[in-house]
């Protein structure tokens, strides 16, 4: 079986790749593909003569040349397209042009264009990648897993691909999620792309345009709901525990109630994190503290609304709480601090049916005695925001405009420096621009959004609008866990993450209005939460204690970049 490590040449004393395959199944192995880079020591040994046009290229030749070709697409879909193409024909050169446009690509290959090319996943569908479980081969999912990748598997990204994104049940195209993250977990953290397995859990749909579609590519079935569902999840879990042990499993995109029965069971059980609870929580927190900077104020002083109580809304609420209870407070006292509001309106604890995962941040009904709504018998956000007056609002409703003009505008008035954060994606679905915010507050709100928008011209300055992208706490805070061999991962890892985000933003960029780093600085970034995480996993007894040198040192071996290493036939057998 072909290894990806690399060895020392005796000769050369260089580092070099030993490959098994030759020829044009060589060039057609994505993994090892290095197209007209070959060199022609290589075209000889590796019987590759005739096979490439005769001309040797740098990979910045080729770079150029793939850049050219995606700057010809006529819009973000082909765009897409054009990447995966070139991420199935050629990893490490998809790899090395991502890392040298992130700002440009990270967009693409992730929010917000992801999201449509989810919806259209059936359509431009060219090539399989990762693994499908479903219930009718779940049975055998020790041999699908055993075949479905390298035997080193260091990550799986799994979805069941019902809340993808802010779009609901996508059915079998929300496989462009797992896709995407690992990527960026290659990209960022450098996790070797044949250490990466994305997974696609068929559990069937119930969007009914899917199921209508011709040409859709998932199981043409309702979803399977109750003990049917959880049997399913806990067989791919088990044997994922099985064939590779020591892999990290990040959830993604579950639907609420689910993505928390899921984590909760089995945190405790098997190295696993679930991104849009413990992802997006450690990275609003991260957000939260760097603003607090220059605030001069503590998070436990913070009052916090967030308008939608789902997987990220509570999944933050959730880590603030934990942030609180690190300075010294009760948790009875950090979640006084919360507001949580869903579609309902504000979850109050006398609500018939409230769900579980919620419960903990409802309020008592007399929390609101001597309030008038505006809506007689319902508690809306402007409700809840004019007579709780708090410093930070929170979008995760995954519904456009829900910040109107009204509730920025006593933003404004709550707090001199007031933090929103519209986070839903993709970009149609934030709860505001980031221009509403700024101008109902007189440009003194801080604004990190969950989609890219551009810098915001106000009053004859420019103000950064940062992106909070999970992508800056996920790829590092798997990266340490992994290196690390943690058996889990604990609060104080996520506290950990969210800590070492928080301080990579720069003083001057703080000072323009950003809560967030570039993403220019996203393998950076990455290294540090790692380095980070992976200390912290040993102070809390999930893998073996060690000094922050030595996490450096286990984190900077892990990294791989894409860049050619020379090749040498593996039986040493190269023609003369």
């Amino acid at each position: 079986m072909q290894e990806y490590r690399p060895q020392i040449d005796p000769e050369t004393g260089e580092k070099t790749l030993p490959v098994h395959t030759r020829g044009r199944d060589l060039v057609e192995t994505a993994l090892l593909n290095k197209g007209t880079a070959f060199t022609h020591r290589e075209r000889v040994e590796l019987e590759l003569l005739g096979v490439l046009p005769p001309a040797v290229n740098t990979m910045e030749q080729q770079l150029d040349r793939v850049y050219e070709n995606f700057s010809r697409k006529k819009d973000d879909l082909e765009k897409y397209v054009h990447l995966i193409n070139l991420q199935d024909r050629n990893e490490t050169l998809f790899y090395s042009l991502l890392l040298k446009h992130i700002e440009e690509m990270m967009p693409i290959v992730y929010t917000p264009v992801v999201g449509l090319a989810c919806q259209q996943f059936s359509h431009i569908f060219r090539r399989p990648r990762g693994l499908y479980v479903t219930a009718e081969n779940v049975d055998r999912v020790d041999e699908l897993l055993l075949r479905g990748g390298s035997r080193e598997i260091a990550v799986i990204v799994a979805t069941d691909n019902e809340g993808i994104l802010g779009l609901g049940d996508l059915g079998a195209g929300g496989m462009g999620i797992p896709i995407g993250k690992l990527s960026l977990y290659t990209a960022g953290a450098g996790i070797h792309p044949a250490r990466c397995l994305p997974v696609s859990l068929d559990v069937g749909t119930n969007n009914a345009a899917l199921l209508a579609d011709p040409l859709y590519l998932g199981v043409r079935e309702e979803r399977l709901r109750g003990d049917a569902y959880f049997d399913l999840i806990d067989r791919f879990l088990k044997g994922v525990k099985k064939i590779h042990p020591g892999a990290l499993v990040q959830f993604e995109d579950f639907s609420r109630q689910n993505a928390f029965t899921i984590l909760d069971r089995y945190r405790n059980e098997l190295l696993c994190f679930n991104d849009d609870i413990q992802g997006t929580g450690a990275l609003v927190l991260a957000g939260v503290k760097a603003s607090l900077r220059l605030r001069k104020e503590k998070l436990s002083e913070q009052k916090f609304v967030i308008d939608g109580a789902g997987a990220a809304g509570i999944g933050i609420s959730r880590i603030l709480t934990l942030g609180s209870m690190a300075e010294g407070v009760s948790e009875r006292e950090a979640r006084e601090k919360i507001w949580a509001l869903d579609s309902q309106g504000l979850i109050i604890d006398d609500r018939p049916g409230l769900q579980e995962y919620k419960k903990p941040f409802a309020r008592r009904r007399k929390d609101v005695e001597g309030w008038t709504p505006a809506t007689p018998g319902r508690i809306e956000l402007v409700d809840v925001v004019r007579y709780v007056m708090p410093d930070v609002l929170i979008g995760t409703s995954g519904q456009a405009g829900q910040f109107t003009e009204d509730v920025l505008r006593l933003m404004g008035e709550a707090d001199e420096r007031p933090l929103i954060f519209p986070l839903s994606n993709p970009t149609d679905k934030a709860e505001c621009h980031p221009v509403a915010a700024l101008r109902a507050t007189g440009g003194r709100a801080l604004v990190a959004t969950g989609s890219p928008f551009g810098d915001v011209e106000y009053e004859g300055r420019t103000i950064p609008v940062a992106q909070g992208n999970n992508a800056l706490i996920f790829p590092g805070l798997g990266l340490g866990a992994v290196v690390m061999g943690a058996s889990r991962v604990t609060d104080g890892m996520l506290l950990a993450a969210a800590r070492s985000l928080s301080t990579t933003l720069s003083e001057e960029r703080l000072q323009e209005g950003a809560l967030y780093p570039p993403v220019s600085r996203f393998r950076e970034i990455a290294h540090r939460v790692a380095v980070q995480v992976a200390f912290q996993a040993g102070e809390d007894g999930v893998a073996e204690s060690i000094s922050k040198d030595e996490a450096l040192r286990r984190v900077d071996a892990e990294m791989w970049a894409p860049e050619y290493l020379p090749y040498r036939a593996a039986d040493g057998k190269g023609v003369q």
